[in-house]
């Protein structure tokens, strides 16, 4: 964009004036000053310049209603004079760039500066020769066989591997630039728009529109480029984008006909003619405008990269080519506000949003400006659960290696001062200052050194490499991931609020029974037994009263199913048509859209459609078709047997709902009322007043509408479920049909007690009087709730915000929401993860969403969990191994410096273990492909620690042995080898064998630990499935080719001395000692270390009885599992209760009289459900969900005696084991805050 300079617009507008004689009647800018007028006067202008939208069309040689011929050559005219509908990119960053960020990490601008000071010294010859001898001990040998000429190599050893760490994270970040720039075209090329060409309705990808198509848009779209509306049904857009209005703009031909770029289509459907595309629309003028933004946003943001956020150099998520829908940018909404440095600002924060560069306009309408930030920080971007923990571990780490290195200068300038002035009292001669100095500068780089190995700039690196792998396989699993971090919270994910249609679905609507003539029929009846007079007035309204846009057309394959085009519900009917062997295409053609009088298209709140038409005689009549509960309502009259109107009585209408319509919805049947009325053409009904006319209806049928329940799907819920993922249904059809499609789902089973609501008795019980909902009343709700039918948007996004905000259990709910219209935005925008339909899924709603599924499955969505958890469990992985290394390589250089006054770990060979440990590593752990078992276990929840007790006990584990080694080698190494101690060698002494085989054994240790490190579970087989990942095998051998050349041919500048075959030997079986020393840590139960129990831990929260039952139980098989968890639970829960009813006693008050110790079961029952402990509603179902699964805990739910509760809603399996964590809960629900709490978790 900042390439593209207004100038050169304007030059090339200037040759496009000249373009009438090119056989168009009107220029760029002619139609861009048209496209800048609003409302009434852009009426008047169309009027007077163009004599309307038909002049228009006529001088852009274009038909109304059958758009452009279609010919290449002239679609090429048109884009050379016009444009294309592309806007410019802002360029992506140079290496260059990369390399100079990567540059601005801190603690390599600490080594650079080392490295060349001392670099400096070394050049340095003191005056005289003999200024040695003065000059103390340290001086001793400076001199030796020309030794001195080499002291350069160090300094310049350490640019060196400074350079290669460099290109290495500069590169890195390249391809990841790259890779989200693939992304990003593979997303626009999905966006397609319906456009009319040679009569033929066509889906084109955006970038194709020209100027002159004739666009079909309809309710959910975003608009693709500028233009003039032909023709609209109650059509209303939501300009916020550009304007800022959060009000809903209605559009009609004779009053406001202007549409704009990047708007979305609200309600209602239409037609227009294309006037402007890419940067001569109204949202192309303002990204040109804005083209001067990015450059000074770049300039202020080169300075905020800090090594904690590894989403930092994602900003490269500026696609090449932007097809204009996409580029409502945050940066859109900030036009109407005040000067342009909040743009910049918006822009800003989009750093941390990885990909999101798309409108981030909320779809409830952009409260411009100030909800866009709030939006970023707020809901969405808290940054996602891991970067948190990440961010605070790397900050912990660091500031724990600055200490330690601050202390190994301060111990090695201070044991050097006083062994040289106290001790040998000796005098500072001027002319040794430089020889001191060159002292100290060796003290800071390893001081330096130690801070480098100390801090894992790996960490933001694995991460980022992590979702960067993860977000390109899941493409393949047909995941598009639009905003990175969404991937790794899917893995966090602990409750599922899914659509029925499309999802659960195959959304290939069938009408498999009907109710017509008082007759029903339980399949497609013949044609022949209906009253003829019902079968054509149903015929024209299935007809006319569906967007013509909806069609059946010849199956693609021999012998197919016949292809559904459009909106799935009115395909079922109008297969109906073909079923009753009629076709509706003839009375389309009789009566074409633009003669429909009046439509009142369908949307989320009619929850039916109309369409009036005019009949011959002048008088009007209104064909309606809905849900049939509410549509039935409606009516008052119906037709008889023989096509009769007959009266339609309230009892008659209870008889039929009991009779017909819940029996089809029990069925899992979507039942669609279809009726007519009839109005006198004097005097004119008022179509305004919606609700006396769509009234006083008279039905004509009800049709049951099957849509299958997807093959995959029971399957994918089990899952969900066995992982501890509550799937809960939420669905604008009825309750009845919602709760047969949520059995034949698995998402509830016959006989559980679970609850099934709909919307408007959801919102009774969540409202209080005044009708605000109140998070109380949704805490009782929500986890039973399994199936919310009937349920609006608002209703959708209230779940979704109670759940979220819920303080129920101890951890906060993640939710993941999938969603397709565009009523739905608000929703996905709200969870944790949104889900968009790719193929059903409204423009809007892809917008809101966080990943798109690109074949609309709900088992996509398993497949993302565990790329999530993958996701966690490689970063865990990294995490294990690179603090090992950190531990261990601290430790060896402080405690080495400070007992031989030089570190065992040259700072250069520090580097190198640095790159491979923490670049090489975080590719090599990064990349582990995911496995089922990962959906096998509960979700880890917001506040578990990064490093579990395994993880703490591996890391120390390890940690121990290597440092026994390392310590070993170095203080007895030359006996056991029978060489030259290297320990307390003059400066500038040329490299020991004696330190590099303690180099070297320690890199030969790392090498096998990264081996242990693919497993953290405490699993033995650390070989498993080890070939499936290529990257790891080839970075572990390239790493030990590397090392072999280093050590054998590295010589001065990696201190290292050539070793033979033997001492090599040596060095890899002590490597090898790893693995056998990683089964022996495997063998010590986590029970025994009671102590790591905090290690890892962030929060001070309380979240380890689930959490450590399963690190036990990992090594046992399932169905020892199955037994000891039950045992384990009740043990436990038994114990705490006792503890808490100790407690109580302790705190004898008139509350708590007469809670003597459990004898028997029901006196814990009464103890829970005593007033100031009734639990039952809040109870979180979901750590326990994978016991619901296994028969042998419903085997025990049955048998065990069920609670006395007040909660009619109580759910059966809360009695049995599972009380017994609910009960460990109980005393927390009193409140973090309450002495009972911290009381309990001290104890």
């Amino acid at each position: 964009m900042g390439d593209m300079s207004n100038s050169d617009f304007y030059a090339k507008n200037q040759i496009n004036e000249g373009n009438h004689e090119a056989g168009f009647g009107c220029s760029v800018m002619e139609l861009r000053s048209l496209m800048e007028m609003r409302g009434p006067e852009a009426v008047v202008k169309l009027q007077d310049d163009y004599t309307g939208t038909e002049g228009l069309c006529k001088r852009l040689k274009t038909s109304p209603t059958e758009g452009l011929a279609g010919d290449q050559t002239d679609l090429d005219k048109r884009k050379e004079i016009y444009g294309k509908n592309v806007i410019p990119p802002k360029k992506p960053k140079t290496f260059l760039q990369l390399v100079w960020e990567a540059l601005q990490d801190v603690t390599l601008i600490i080594l650079e500066i080392a490295a060349l000071i001392s670099l400096g010294l070394s050049f340095y010859h003191p005056p005289g020769d003999s200024s040695g001898e003065f000059c103390g001990a340290g001086a001793a040998g400076v001199e030796d066989e020309g030794e001195a000429d080499a002291g350069w190599i160090e300094g310049a050893a350490i640019l060196l591997s400074v350079v290669c760490v460099v290109l290495v994270t500069a590169f890195n970040d390249w391809s990841k630039e790259k890779q989200f720039r693939g992304l990003q075209n593979r997303i626009e090329q999905e966006q397609k728009f319906q456009v009319v060409r040679g009569s033929q309705v066509i889906q084109l990808p955006v970038s194709d529109i020209v100027v002159g198509d004739i666009a079909q848009i309809k309710y959910g779209d975003l608009l693709p480029a500028d233009g003039v509306l032909i023709q609209g049904n109650d059509l209303k857009i939501d300009e916020s984008s550009l304007t800022g209005e959060s009000d809903h703009v209605k559009k009609n031909a004779d009053k406001d006909p202007m549409l704009l770029s990047g708007t979305h289509v609200m309600e209602g459907s239409g037609r227009m003619v294309v006037t402007a595309v890419g940067v001569n629309s109204q949202t192309g003028i303002i990204m040109t405008l804005l083209g001067a933004g990015p450059e000074e946003e770049e300039k202020k943001e080169k300075k905020g990269g800090a090594v904690q956020d590894g989403h930092q150099n994602t900003d490269c998520s500026h696609p090449p080519i932007h097809p204009i829908a996409t580029i409502a940018t945050d940066g859109a909404a900030g036009i109407n506000a005040p000067g342009s440095a909040s743009l910049i600002n918006v822009k800003k924060q989009d750093g941390a949003a990885a990909m999101e560069m798309q409108p981030l306009k909320s779809a409830e309408g952009g409260e411009s400006e100030e909800k866009e930030k709030k939006k970023h920080t707020g809901s969405k971007k808290e940054k996602s659960v891991l970067q948190g923990k990440l961010t605070k571990l790397a900050v912990q780490i660091g500031k724990a290696g600055l200490l330690m290195s601050a202390v190994t200068v301060i111990i090695l300038v201070l044991y050097f001062a006083i062994d040289n002035f106290v001790l040998q009292k000796l005098p500072w001669l001027p002319e040794c200052t430089p020889i001191y100095v060159q002292f100290f500068v060796k003290f800071f780089i390893i001081g330096v050194t130690v801070l480098v190995v100390a801090v894992p700039e790996g960490l933001p690196l694995a991460v980022t490499i992590s979702l960067a792998y993860s977000v390109k396989k899941m493409m393949k699993d047909n995941n598009l991931v639009r905003h990175l971090d969404a991937c790794e919270t899917m893995g966090n994910a602990t409750t599922i609020c899914s659509d029925k249609t499309g999802t659960l679905t195959t959304n290939r609507m069938t009408v498999v029974q009907c109710y017509i003539g008082d007759v029903h029929y339980k399949e497609v009846p013949d044609p022949a037994a209906l009253p003829t007079k019902s079968m054509d007035i149903l015929i024209n309204s299935i007809s006319l009263n569906s967007a013509y846009t909806t069609k059946i057309l010849p199956p693609d394959k021999e012998g197919g199913l016949p292809k559904q085009v459009g909106n799935k519900t009115e395909c079922g009917l109008l297969g109906f048509l073909l079923d009753l062997k009629r076709d509706y295409q003839p009375i389309r053609n009789q009566i074409p859209e633009e003669k429909l009088y009046k439509v009142y298209t369908f949307n989320s709140v009619r929850k039916s459609m109309s369409t009036v038409i005019k009949l011959p005689d002048g008088s009007f009549r209104m064909y309606s078709k809905g849900a049939s509960e509410i549509v039935l309502k409606k009516c008052s009259h119906i037709l008889s047997d023989v096509g009769e109107v007959r009266v339609f009585r309230p009892r008659d209408k209870d008889e039929m709902v009991k009779k017909v319509i819940e029996p089809m919805a029990c069925d899992g049947l979507r039942t669609i009322c279809v009726a007519y009325r009839d109005f006198s053409s004097d005097p004119e009904p008022d179509w305004e007043d919606e609700n006396s006319i769509l009234n006083d209806l008279t039905a004509i049928c009800v049709v049951g509408i099957e849509d299958p329940v997807r093959p995959e799907v029971p399957d994918a819920i089990l899952k969900c479920q066995q992982a501890g993922i509550t799937v809960r249904m939420v669905t604008g059809d009825n309750i009845n049909t919602a709760r047969a499609i949520a059995i034949k789902c698995g998402i509830i089973h016959p006989g559980e007690d679970f609850i099934c609501i709909d919307g408007k008795e959801f919102n009774r019980r969540i409202r209080n009087e005044k009708g605000e909902v109140e998070q109380e009343r949704i805490d009782k709700v929500w986890p039973k709730l399994r199936v919310l039918a009937r349920s609006s948007p608002t209703d959708k996004h209230t779940l979704v915000k109670g759940i979220i905000d819920s303080t129920l259990g101890d951890q906060r709910q993640v939710v993941a929401v999938t969603g397709d219209g565009t009523n739905d935005g608000p929703a996905l925008k709200k969870a944790d993860v949104g889900f968009a339909m790719g193929i059903a899924g409204t423009d809007v709603a892809k917008e809101a969403s966080d990943i798109i599924l690109t074949d609309d499955n709900f088992s996509s969505i398993v497949k993302a969990v565990m790329w999530g958890r993958n996701v966690y469990d490689s970063i865990s992985k990294f995490l294990q191994f690179q603090l090992t290394v950190n531990v261990v390589a601290v430790i060896v250089a402080f405690t080495g410096a400070c007992i031989t006054q030089d570190s065992p770990l040259k700072a250069v060979q520090m580097l190198w273990v640095n790159l491979i440990m923490d670049t090489f590593a975080s590719l090599a752990l990064a990349t582990e492909p995911p496995t089922e078992s990962l959906l096998k276990r509960k979700p880890y929840g917001r506040n578990k620690p990064l490093i579990s007790s395994t993880m703490t006990k591996n890391i120390l584990g390890h940690g121990v042995f290597q440092l026994i080694i390392i310590f070993t080698l170095l203080f007895a190494g030359e006996k056991i080898f029978d060489i030259d101690s290297g320990r307390n060698a003059p400066l500038h002494s040329p490299p020991s064998e004696h330190y590099t085989i303690i180099f070297n054994t320690f890199v030969m240790m790392q090498l096998f630990n990264e081996i242990n490190a693919r497993k953290i579970h405490g699993e033995r087989n650390v070989f498993d499935g080890i070939f499936r990942n290529p990257i790891f095998c080839t970075i572990v051998f390239g790493t030990f080719a590397a090392q072999i050349v280093i050590v054998q041919f590295g010589g001065k500048p990696f201190s290292c001395q050539p070793l033979n075959l033997e001492k090599w030997m040596w060095c890899i079986f002590l490597g090898l000692g790893e693995l056998v020393w990683g089964q022996v840590i495997a063998s010590v139960p986590n029970s025994k270390l009671r102590f790591l129990r905090r290690a890892g831990q962030l929060t001070r929260k309380d979240d380890l009885p689930e959490e450590d039952t399963n690190e036990d139980n990992d090594e046992i098989d399932h169905a020892e599992r199955e037994l000891r968890r039950g045992q384990i639970l009740w043990f436990r829960g038994l114990n705490r209760i006792q503890t808490q009813i100790r407690v109580v006693n302790a705190f004898r008050s008139s509350l708590y009289e007469g809670l003597e110790k459990p004898d028997s079961r029901s006196s814990i029952h009464n103890f829970m459900t005593h007033p100031e402990f009734r639990i039952e509603d809040s109870t979180p179902n979901l750590p326990l969900i994978d016991d619901t699964d296994d028969d042998s805990a419903r085997r025990r739910g049955k048998y065990s005696s069920q609670p006395s509760s007040p909660n009619k809603n109580n759910n059966a399996i809360d009695s049995g084991i599972n009380l017994t964590i609910d009960t460990s809960r109980s005393a927390a629900s009193s409140g973090p805050a309450s002495p009972l709490h911290s009381l309990e978790t001290s104890l």
